[in-house]
């Protein structure tokens, strides 16, 4: 005979006692057999024909999760931006050593791949948002590099440098932080690291993007002096005193401008339901 379940399961019985099944073996069965049946299914010929329970994990369920944000930062223009990174070092010890010749030549290799990553990615539409931290990191990482290397050899004055140091440290503090808080959950050692897992995009203000240029200019300029045989020590003054004047404005213009950081880790690509 056929006996029916309310469970997602139906068994067809073997011809014993009916008293034996109805008092000792079904009350055991019932809670076994549904126990054993985690995914929605509809039996039929000779089993239950009731459809099963819908399940949250199942991929007919309407209900769809979130996936994480992830880009391809394995682009040109960014491995461009990590070679000006990469050449800081060497540009640091050629003015130390006094190689002017060859600190002039890594200053126009930074000059033209600055300019070639900024073409290329708005030409192929490759703009990352680790592009976009990456990319002032790359000059911050050379006006550094110069600012010590040249301060070492008396053609900067120091408390100069020392704007400059001490305004793009407060800023990198506030970019590690501000990476935490936007990071989505689990906020893991391994997923702040992940750069492909954007959270927070950077974007300079106005008066950022002219003190980096000025910046640029004022230590490419004073690492060429050594090589111009006319005397510039004027110019070079008058420029320090607008670099400085630049650059403590441009740190209080990422205090009070409201478009300087823009949260990314809220936007999730919803999967279409089946």
């Amino acid at each position: 005979m056929m006996n029916r379940f309310p469970s997602t399961i139906g068994i067809r019985l073997l011809p014993i006692r009916r008293t034996l099944c109805s008092t000792r073996l079904l009350p055991r069965l019932s809670p076994i057999l549904i126990t054993l049946s985690p995914k929605p299914r509809t039996f039929r010929h000779g089993f239950s024909t009731r459809p099963a329970l819908r399940s949250a994990d199942s991929p007919n369920s309407s209900s769809s999760k979130p996936s994480v944000l992830k880009e391809n930062i394995y682009t040109l223009p960014n491995l461009l931006t990590v070679s000006r990174i990469i050449a800081c070092p060497i540009l640091g010890w050629s003015i130390v050593e006094g190689q002017f010749y060859l600190a002039t030549s890594l200053l126009l290799y930074a000059g033209l791949t600055d300019l070639a990553d900024g073409y290329l990615a708005r030409r192929y539409n490759s703009q990352t948002v680790l592009g976009t931290i990456l990319d002032p990191a790359a000059d911050k990482a050379l006006v550094t590099t110069l600012a010590v290397t040249l301060t070492m050899k008396g053609l900067l004055p120091l408390p100069l440098t020392a704007i400059i140091l001490g305004r793009d440290a407060l800023l990198s503090l506030s970019a590690f932080y501000i990476r935490y808080t936007s990071l989505a959950p689990p906020k893991t050692f391994a997923r702040y690291w992940d750069f492909s897992l954007p959270s927070a995009e950077v974007r300079p203000t106005n008066i950022s993007k002219v003190n980096t240029a000025l910046q640029l200019v004022l230590m490419g300029a004073t690492t060429v002096s050594p090589l111009v045989p006319m005397d510039v020590a004027l110019g070079l003054q008058g420029l320090q005193l607008i670099v400085g004047t630049t650059t403590i404005w441009s740190g209080l213009s990422y205090i009070f401008s409201k478009d300087a950081v823009r949260l990314v880790s809220s936007k999730t690509k919803e999967k279409p339901p089946p």
